[in-house]
């Protein structure tokens, strides 16, 4: 662990070019969902979003909290069952209705006029709402605004050229006050292609901390066998908390 922290310490200082011009299109992300190659999904609640859960809250109740990119995270239904509002986006009409099949939810689903195509789903209690369409075809106009952010997986799998655009509709849909978890994965990004893409401290700094209060929580080994396939030697998450102060 020492180790594999000294050596994302060192990446940090350098400048990262390996995975710059990398492109993973809807398409492909869609193909995973039909081929089952979710590797990314968890069936558990993520340990860390249940450590820093009191983080993410600040002693609220009845919150908005947004999920980008949201897959059929289990942890949606946890934080719905907590009394909170959740939305989340997600391109995959596969992974969404999953999501509600998973969970025994009924649901009801509507067109979003404002975006072409594009599909809401929500639970008939009302208090789980998942947006099928691109991210950036969404704004706080169409979904208003959000007390709470649990990222883990989004800003990862966003293509780098994508980040400033991604951050940028982040920003807008945040209320001041609110807390951004972020998870973002440090490994050699020489020696995996990505997704999920190696997203380094200084330029979480350069994407949002104009706008915020940023600290590291926590970095945690998260190394596995699936890893050692992808030709890594270490695989850490690394947690973040977002404050944006009014």
């Amino acid at each position: 662990m020492d180790q594999s922290a000294d050596a994302s310490g060192l990446l940090e200082g350098s400048d990262i070019e390996s995975q710059k011009e990398r492109v993973v299109t809807e398409e492909e992300w869609l193909q995973k969902w039909e081929m089952g190659n979710i590797g990314f999904h968890k069936e558990q609640r993520h340990p860390l979003l249940q450590k820093y859960l009191d983080v993410l809250l600040n002693g609220r109740s009845g919150l908005r909290i947004f999920f980008p990119l949201c897959g059929k995270a289990v942890e949606m239904k946890w934080l719905a069952d907590m009394g909170h509002t959740v939305v989340g986006v997600e391109v995959s009409e596969q992974a969404v209705k999953e999501f509600f099949s998973d969970h025994s939810l009924p649901y009801c689903e509507e067109p979003v006029p404002e975006i072409s195509g594009a599909k809401m789903f929500q639970s008939t209690s009302g208090n789980i709402s998942l947006y099928c369409c691109s991210i950036y075809d969404l704004s706080s106009s169409i979904i208003g605004k959000f007390d709470g952010v649990w990222d883990r997986g989004a800003l990862v799998a966003v293509n780098p050229c994508d980040r400033q655009r991604y951050a940028s509709l982040m920003i807008n849909l945040v209320e001041k006050n609110s807390s951004y978890l972020l998870v973002t994965v440090s490994y050699d990004p020489n020696k995996h292609k990505g997704p999920p893409f190696y997203v380094p401290e200084s330029e979480i700094k350069s994407l949002f901390g104009n706008c915020c209060e940023i600290r590291c929580l926590e970095k945690v080994d998260d190394f596995s066998e699936r890893h050692r396939q992808w030709g890594l030697d270490y695989f850490l998450e690394v947690l973040y908390l977002l404050k944006f102060v009014a």
